[in-house]
């Protein structure tokens, strides 16, 4: 049976390659693909006693699967992912083993133990409890003697669907609105009778961050002008949430140990710098704000410049996040050439929900531009030659710059995700290593056709995998379609005493799908800040 599973990854390797033309080959992902991981199995025995049980494993990574099942039965059961296989059972305790075979071969196992009883399910324990960290999700946990698996109902009118687990595991539920709900579990097992149990439970909203908004990287004084934040020296700010006839209120809160704004019913509010001495912004090129909210459906930033004179057509201008993203930090980075207001003198800045009174977690305030930093190695923008290698399905080469609104490049680097991969990645070998002694950012260009996909970063030594080694991953979230922006990447754990000679760009799907889509992006002048 093993042989047959090798045969078959093999063929799939062997199909994979044969669509594709002999220079768009790459044999480089096969030496990297791992071990099927997150392997499980569910149980699910009819109530009839009969001890007949279906068993459905699954694993990521996996094409097929061995399920040896502990009883004197000798030949295991063989099935692909996706499938599942049913076993009669005598009353007893055993152990099933199930083996999960990955493309290439590689194998992992995972056992479980299964009761099968002709009892009822005894003595039932239900925890039941809202997720400390996803909002409006409740886990629950059921154990009992005699069971093999349990069914929970959510309680929401009109909602017949249950989610199942086995006895001992939890299972999770997300509620579209939080409330008090008539929650049931039903405990089964072998045997034709359940054992049941019901809670009145309130499900909550997380309406507030548990962790801090993300540490700004380290920069220049020159290079940034703070409104507000902990990282940088702040400019002096006149008034902050002013009475302009809004309900906002403004309250300043510590997020593990960071300071932080927090806007009860935003509709509105103002910023004011000095109306004596505007606050000259024309040097840098971004305006950059971390943001939280449980329920914003619109967030805007408005810059605007009170010392023209009135009926300038520059005066204000008003910038909107799109999409807008609910319970989580967000980092936004809006080109200062996208706003019409002169930034030769900003003497206000305004959060505008438009009236939609949201709750709203602001931080890390600040304009900036690229590092003026002239030290370490030259900004790649790929004007000059650099090795590359795809990986994990895409392709990746350096082409004419398909888009010179906002980058006026030359030559650009594209990077091409294969629709049906999650992801697919780029290195690049640079002429000179990265060394990270007295830096822990790196920006770079990037043009992508959706806001939200993600672009993830990290660095390599020059041993060759799989004995490299190599640096966390960061990652980025465009925030703009069709167009450049540029994306900042924090290193600040990165270890400054190997020489980085590699540079790994990888492309997710973020929030865009299942992976199914394909779609370019191109990156430009890589600088390291």
């Amino acid at each position: 049976m093993k042989t047959l599973k090798y045969l078959l990854s093999l063929c799939l390797v062997v199909s994979t390659l044969t669509t594709c033309s002999d220079d768009e080959k790459d044999l480089s992902f096969v030496s990297k693909v791992q071990a099927p991981s997150e392997l499980a199995m569910l149980f699910q025995v009819t109530q009839d006693n009969t001890g007949l049980v279906t068993i459905t494993p699954t694993a990521e990574g996996a094409v097929g699967f061995d399920i040896t099942f502990g009883d004197e039965t000798e030949e295991p059961g063989n099935l692909e992912n996706g499938q599942n296989i049913s076993h009669t059972y005598a009353e007893g305790t055993y152990t099933v083993n199930a083996v999960a075979y990955g493309i290439t071969g590689l194998e992992t196992t995972f056992s479980q133990e299964l009761v099968v009883s002709f009892q009822a399910p005894a003595n039932l324990e239900v925890t039941i409890e809202n997720d400390s960290a996803i909002s409006k999700r409740v886990n629950v946990t059921a154990t009992a003697d005699f069971g093999v698996s349990f069914d929970v109902s959510s309680g929401v009118a009109g909602d017949t669907s249950v989610v199942t687990g086995n006895i001992g595991d939890t299972v999770s539920i997300d509620y579209a609105e939080a409330g008090t709900y008539t929650i049931t579990v039903i405990a089964k097992g072998a045997a034709v009778e359940t054992t049941t149990y019901t809670k009145e439970f309130e499900v909550t909203a997380i309406v507030a961050p548990l962790t801090a908004a993300p540490t700004p990287p380290s920069r220049q004084a020159g290079d940034v002008v703070s409104i507000y934040s902990d990282a940088y020296t702040n400019i002096n700010l006149s008034e902050v949430n002013p009475g302009w006839g809004q309900s906002t209120t403004l309250t300043e809160v510590q997020v593990e140990g960071n300071n932080t704004w927090f806007y009860s019913d935003l509709s509105f509010s103002g910023i004011v710098t000095d109306y004596g001495n505007a606050t000259d912004v024309s040097a840098m090129e971004f305006v950059h704000f971390d943001y939280w909210t449980p329920d914003a459906t619109v967030l805007g930033l408005k810059l605007i410049n009170t010392s023209k004179s009135n009926g300038d057509p520059l005066k204000e201008d008003i910038e909107f996040v799109d999409p807008i993203n609910l319970g989580g930090w967000v980092s936004v980075d809006v080109p200062l050439a996208d706003y019409t207001t002169d930034v030769s003198g900003i003497t206000q800045l305004l959060f505008d929900t438009t009236e939609n009174n949201a709750i709203v977690y602001i931080d890390n305030l600040y304009f900036y531009k690229t590092s003026s930093n002239t030290s370490g190695p030259t900004p790649i923008t790929f004007e000059t030659p650099f090795t590359l290698d795809a990986f994990d399905g895409g392709s990746t080469k350096v082409i004419a710059n398909p888009d010179t609104n906002g980058n006026t490049s030359a030559s650009v680097l594209e990077l091409v995700k294969g629709a049906g991969q999650p992801w697919a990645g780029s290195k690049i070998t640079v002429p000179t290593p990265f060394s990270f002694a007295g830096s822990t950012s790196v920006s770079l260009k990037v043009w992508s056709p959706r806001a939200g996909l993600t672009l993830m970063m990290k660095f390599e030594d020059a041993v060759p995998w799989p004995n490299n080694t190599g640096s966390a991953e960061i990652i980025a979230t465009t925030t703009v379609a069709n167009q450049w922006q540029t994306l900042s990447f924090d290193h600040s754990a990165i270890d400054t005493s190997i020489d980085w000679n590699n540079m790994v760009l990888i492309m997710e799907n973020g929030t865009q799908g299942d992976g199914s889509a394909d779609y370019t992006i191109y990156v430009d002048d890589i600088t390291q800040n």
